[in-house]
């Protein structure tokens, strides 16, 4: 074969690879870009939602303690024949209750919210201690026997699944008839005061938890401290045989603390 004829076929080919890259550029550049990639799959789940708006009902256990200042009078007249004296009590009591929760997101704190709602609750308490009319030479036993709290509460969520709050309101706290005999060598007609349902305010404060982890929604544990002062109210001794007033009486003003756990139910949350 001669050198030009060699010569004409390498050039021809060198045309017809050129021509060939061309023209696939050229299809290439007329094609669509392709589609994108889904976006990546993970495995743990988006934040929960505002799952502290609904209404629940709790239940619980606690340990109450109360303090009386109460100090001997005249009744009626209820002029006070003796200093002060401070008799105190123990014992358990269960709590159950219910309420509403709204949880809102705050503008002026970024990633923050707050929770408000209103509540009501009741104590069955068995809360006992002795009382003591040192004036008298009499004494007995005492009992906190339930007490009734209504009102509202205010807070913030340190994390979505923890709230830290402060609440408080109107309260009543009811104490049973307390028999009295003597307790020094003197004999004494055995006297009663009788029982009563004393008002107030409280003020209290806590945690409580979301078990959003849980294949149950709604439940939430709570734990939280109150504090209640209670008005003083003027109790008239009776014999107790007879139910006869004596014309002296007690002079009475009960505080009560109590710490609670509860478990709650969340019936009408939202977000899960």
């Amino acid at each position: 074969m001669k050198v030009g004829h060699v010569m004409n076929m390498k050039r021809t080919l060198a045309a017809s690879l050129v021509f060939a890259l061309a023209s696939t550029a050229a299809f290439a550049a007329d094609m669509p870009p392709p589609a994108a990639a889904p976006p990546p799959v993970y495995k743990t789940a988006p934040p929960p939602g505002p799952i502290w708006t609904g209404c629940y009902l709790d239940g619980g256990v606690g340990y109450g303690l109360w303090n009386i200042d109460h100090n001997f009078e005249t009744s009626p007249g209820l002029a006070s024949l003796s200093s002060t004296t401070t008799n105190g009590g123990r014992g358990w009591l269960g709590r159950v209750g219910g309420g509403c929760d709204y949880q809102f997101p705050l503008s002026f704190i970024n990633n923050w919210n707050a929770v408000i709602g209103v509540f009501g609750d009741y104590d069955f308490a068995g809360i006992s201690g002795t009382f003591d009319d040192p004036a008298n030479g009499i004494g007995g036993t005492m009992n906190q026997n339930s007490a009734w709290y209504v009102g509202g509460r205010a807070g913030l969520l340190v994390s979505p699944n923890l709230l830290t709050y402060v609440d408080g309101g109107y309260t009543e706290a009811s104490f049973g008839q307390a028999n009295l005999t003597a307790v020094s060598a003197t004999p004494a007609v055995p006297l009663s005061l009788g029982g009563h349902t004393y008002p107030g305010w409280f003020l209290g404060g806590g945690t409580e938890y979301a078990f959003t982890w849980l294949p149950i929604p709604g439940l939430f544990w709570r734990t939280e401290y109150r504090y209640s002062y209670y008005e003083s109210a003027d109790i008239p001794y009776f014999v107790t045989a007879t139910g006869a007033p004596n014309g002296f009486g007690q002079h009475l003003q009960p505080q009560v603390q109590t710490v609670t756990t509860s478990l709650i139910w969340r019936f009408s949350w939202t977000g899960w």
